[in-house]
This record gives C-alpha cells, structure tokens and sequence, in this order.
C-alpha cells in the first residue's frame, strides 16, 4: 500500500531545523524549545472541539458507559497511560477509562511491526471489550490514517456510539470518520516525521484535557481538590489529609479522625466536617447529591 507522506503536515520539513545537526548543544535545545512552543497554541485553536468530546464522555459517563482510547505506536502509550491515571487519580474503576494499543500489551514497551496496519484487529479488540452503543471511542493517531484505529472507529460507529478523532493533520481520514474532529495541527517536527514530539505533547495535553475536563463535570473534583483520590500509598494518604483540610478549614488531626470513620473517603469526610455529620449521613446526603459535594451541601 502507497503513502502519500508528502501530503501530511505532520511528515513534512522543518525550515527551523533543517541544520540542527549543525548547531551546538544549547542553540539546538532552543530550535526545539521554539518548536515546542507552538503546541499549546494549536490546542487552543481546537478548544471547542474538545469541550464537545468532554461533554460526551461525561455524558457516557453518567449513564454506565466507558472512555476507551485507540492508537498506534506513542498514540496508543499516551492512551493507555492517561487511562491508567485515573483510578488512583480519581477513584474509577479500572474498566471506565480504557487504552487500547496495536500489537498488544507487548507493544507498550516494544514496537510490534505491521500491527498499526490490520483494521480488523481494530474491531477485534474492540468487540473483546463488549464495545456499545453507551462507550465513547476516542481514535488516536497523529497522521489521521492509521488503519488499525480506522477499524476501530469504523466499528464504534456501526455499533451507534460516540467516535472521537484526535490527529494533527487537518480533514485527516479519521476526522473524516469521526463525530467530533480535534486537529491540533503542530506543523512540522524538528526532526522530519518524528511525531512522538510536537505531535505527541499535542495529543497528551488533549487527553489531558479530556479526562480531567470529565472527572470534572461528574463531580470528581471539588474546587481544584481530586476528592475521590484514593490513599494506595503514603503519600496519597497524607494528600487524603491535605484535601480535607483545604476543603473544609479543619485541622489536621480533625481532618484525620473524619477519614477513619467514614473508611478513608475524602468526599464523605469533607461533607461530615462541613455539615457536621456521621459518616453515615454524609454518605447518604452524597448519594442523593451523586456524589456532587456542593449539591450535598446546599
């Protein structure tokens, strides 16, 4: 199969960089720092786009469904480790943000050739996961034509889902087949084609975005504090402490004893300190509330 390289922003040359190797150490750093500078810009030009996508996995969220990420190579590892942040960063459950990768889990750590090239596999891995109409596919892929995430989204669609396209060439064949398009076009990399650089601070800072923005609209966020954060080490139990005392104004020790006896649950202890409650009425109040700390305690 021919590619068309030639015709993708993301594959083109860099004037910028054309004599890197040239340069000495620091006047090198600086190309690419200038470089990097630009990807921020890109992703605000693309802001709508990715408040639309938030409020769609927010949606699914609600309503039993999954987020689940699908790319190749650097797309597919920057799926799976924004997935795997939010249980310990959010309190979710392993199975409502998933990232899946061509080639497999061998491939997180070592390339598996070809893999990114079989569609089919892309709507393998995705009927392995009972993918349905209440999940939302997120397709990663910074040159928009990665056949294994075409299948993929392909799939998603046939299946009545909401399909997401992140790529960093504009009216790319996977914004084409997507829902809703996000294009943060970063232009050429300093070293011509290697998109694990700008295109990839790109898609990191969107899926950012995406799961944060989220976490954020079904309540798992307090003000700025991760109030479904769970206590798997000592440093996240001292954070525990921490966020119950910057969301209520209690001391630390009081903060301490309402996260013993509500089990270690921020949310439950930020509600008992600021409604002076048991635990088991502020857990009944979050629950009517969704678990909404302001609608709890209004």
């Amino acid at each position: 199969m021919k590619i068309d390289l030639n015709a993708m922003v993301t594959e083109s040359r860099n004037q910028a960089s054309e004599a890197i190797d040239t340069l000495s150490t620091i006047d090198m750093l600086k190309v690419i720092n200038e470089e990097d500078k630009k990807v921020p810009l890109a992703v605000e030009r693309v802001l709508p786009q990715i408040a639309a996508a938030i409020d769609k996995i927010a949606s699914a969220f609600t309503h039993g469904g999954r987020l689940v990420y699908c790319g190749a190579g650097t797309s597919g590892r920057l799926g799976i480790l924004d997935a795997s942040e939010c249980p310990p960063t959010y309190g979710t459950p392993s199975e409502m943000v998933i990232g899946l990768i061509a080639g497999g889990h061998q491939a997180i750590l070592k390339a598996v050739e070809n893999a990114e090239d079989n569609p089919a596999q892309g709507e393998r891995d995705l009927r392995d996961l009972h993918f349905n109409q209440r999940d939302v596919l997120v397709g990663i892929a910074a040159s928009g034509r990665t056949p294994y995430v075409i299948g993929a989204m392909s799939y998603a669609k046939s299946t009545g889902a909401t399909v997401i396209g992140l790529s960093c060439n504009p009216d790319s064949p996977i914004s084409r087949l997507a829902d809703i398009a996000i294009e943060p076009v970063v232009g050429p990399e300093v070293v011509t084609g290697s998109s694990r650089m700008k295109a990839g601070t790109a898609q990191k800072l969107v899926l950012n975005m995406l799961t944060t923005g989220a976490m954020i609209r079904i309540g798992k966020v307090y003000g700025n504090l991760m109030v479904d954060v769970e206590a798997t080490n000592a440093k996240l139990i001292q954070r525990q402490i921490n966020i119950v005392m910057q969301a209520s104004g209690c001391d630390s020790p009081r903060a301490t004893q309402a996260l013993q006896q509500c089990g270690g649950h921020c949310k439950t202890a930020i509600v008992m300190v600021l409604a002076d409650l048991s635990a088991d009425e502020a857990r009944s109040l979050l629950g009517k509330n969704k678990g909404f700390i302001r609608s709890a305690l209004s």
